[in-house]
């Protein structure tokens, strides 16, 4: 008999023997001599599904995608099967999507819905897990990106670890942050999507839980642990598994700070220059803010400038304008919009997926600029990018509507386990949140209220106090007793 998967990672073997699956449940065909693409199995009430295309960094083709549809459905609708657990095979969870398949088929009529048609399938997987009314938890060991995210973004319960790296790194390649991204994006705090899905810029380790991109930081010598903790209860909820998996959790090396390098006045430089809803407005700002006195903002600002002058102009235009509407979107409401967004390239609207792809990915071109069409952010005009966004496109004409092969469902609040968000933050210091109070507030009484909110969750002074600093200002009463909190509501460049 082999080894459960996680034995081989150093569990203890009497641990090993109390989480030895019941049943292991397999992808594609047995006759194969091959390993499956994906492996599944049942411990105890626990369902997990782990990547295993580790030479291809866990990147998802179709027929991955189809045997997580299947096998995800049959769980979502099974008694037996309470918690769900996603999982990678080597140093990603999962790099993204076969996108050198998709642009071979888009190149081609007789194969162009095939490359649509993955689309469909890999966005309805995403839907899927989005709704599903168990906990699902995505263990985002290693790197995490496109496809992924897709995977990983929808959990109820998103955990990094020191090894994570977290990046939609589409607009590189000539095509649009997807699965989803849209929606999950633009609800970060301040302008940090919208950032972050325009540079393709990367987030690692513990600053994903950081920001909320993951919802807690577990060492990864403790997964294997909080797996068999986890197989443990009966007929878990959310809470309860929430309260276990911040058992699992660990404090910062540094206590009261952050490790993202993107806090403080870079914090603020970027929400500043990254406001505006033309891409113009902001390379002019950070065009401006390489003459800062601050060399932590110039510096920021230069490098950030150079990775959007390496992208492509179109992607960065159709990118900024899928992230301003993903923000009022559902999950649903994005995917449909991405979906024809990926329609609309497939069906020839600008030649820079092909482009993009052969780069970075077919001819492994490590330094330069591919070579886009239009090659500048002025020669995109609004009809160019208005091909991507209107229903009556003509490059949408013959495409299929986006289809899921499942009862539709209620997808998840992305922000529900994570840190508390800028503006929670925020409107207890306004007196608008539902448990603050109608008068003034210190640092330690919005300390003390979101401790008792989040039952103490780890990382969440050190949220606020980086919040705070950035974002208000103290109002001493003038009686030696209170020193109050006033939220700054107009984006203010450091001095």
């Amino acid at each position: 008999m082999r080894l459960p998967i996680f034995a081989k990672r150093g569990m203890p073997s009497s641990a090993t023997r109390r989480t030895w699956a019941i049943t292991r449940h397999i992808m594609t065909n047995p006759a194969t001599s091959e390993q499956p693409l994906v492996l599944y199995e049942s411990q105890l009430s626990v369902r997990t599904f782990k990547l295993n295309r580790p030479a291809k960094l866990n990147s998802l083709n179709e027929s991955m995608i189809a045997s997580l549809q299947s096998k995800i459905e049959f769980w979502r609708n099974s008694e037996l099967c309470s918690v769900i657990w996603g999982t990678g095979e080597g140093r990603a969870f999962c790099a993204g999507g076969d996108v050198q398949t998709v642009v071979e088929d888009a190149s081609k009529p007789e194969t162009r819905n095939r490359a649509v048609g993955f689309f469909n399938k890999e966005f309805a997987l995403d839907y899927l897990l989005s709704t599903l009314d168990k906990p699902y938890i995505a263990i985002m060991d290693g790197i995490t990106m496109g496809g992924g995210v897709g995977l990983s973004a929808p959990a109820a319960f998103r955990i990094a670890t020191e090894n994570t790296l977290f990046a939609m790194p589409e607009t590189k390649i000539g095509y649009c942050p997807d699965v989803g991204a849209s929606h999950y994006l633009s609800r970060l705090d301040g302008e940090l999507g919208t950032y972050l899905a325009l540079t393709g810029d990367s987030l690692s380790g513990r600053a994903v839980f950081e920001h909320g991109l993951a919802t807690h930081f577990v060492p990864s010598r403790r997964v294997p642990i909080l797996l068999e903790s986890i197989s443990a209860l009966e007929t878990p909820t959310f809470d309860q598994v929430n309260d276990l998996i911040e058992e699992h959790c660990s404090e910062p090396e540094q206590p009261d700070t952050l490790v993202s390098k993107l806090i403080g006045p870079v914090r603020a430089a970027l929400d500043f220059s990254f406001r505006h809803d033309n891409v113009e407005g902001i390379v002019r700002d950070l065009t401006a803010l390489c003459e800062h006195g601050d060399s932590s903002i110039s510096t920021w600002a230069s490098t950030t400038l150079q990775s959007l002058n390496l992208r492509s102009p179109t992607s960065l235009k159709v990118a900024l304008r899928a992230i301003r509407r993903g923000k009022t979107q559902s999950v649903l409401q994005a995917l449909q919009m991405e979906y024809r967004i990926a329609a609309t390239l497939c069906n020839g609207a600008s030649p820079d997926f092909e482009t993009g792809v052969n780069f970075v990915l077919a001819q492994k071109i490590k330094q330069g600029r591919p070579n886009w069409s239009p090659a500048t952010l002025e020669e995109v005009t609004n009809e160019i990018v208005d091909r991507f966004f209107n229903e009556k496109s003509p490059y949408l004409e013959s495409m299929p509507e986006f289809k899921y092969p499942f009862a539709p469902g209620e997808s998840r609040d992305y922000t529900e386990y994570a840190l508390p968000t800028e503006t929670a933050i925020r409107d207890m210091v306004t007196g608008e949140h539902p448990q603050g109070g109608d008068t003034g507030i210190t640092l330690d009484e919005l300390l003390s209220s979101f401790e008792n909110i989040t039952d103490s969750k780890l990382g969440v002074r050190e949220k606020i106090r980086e919040v705070v600093a950035r974002r208000c200002e103290l109002v001493d009463n003038a009686d030696g007793n209170r020193v109050w909190l006033k939220w700054i509501h107009n984006l203010q460049l450091p001095q």
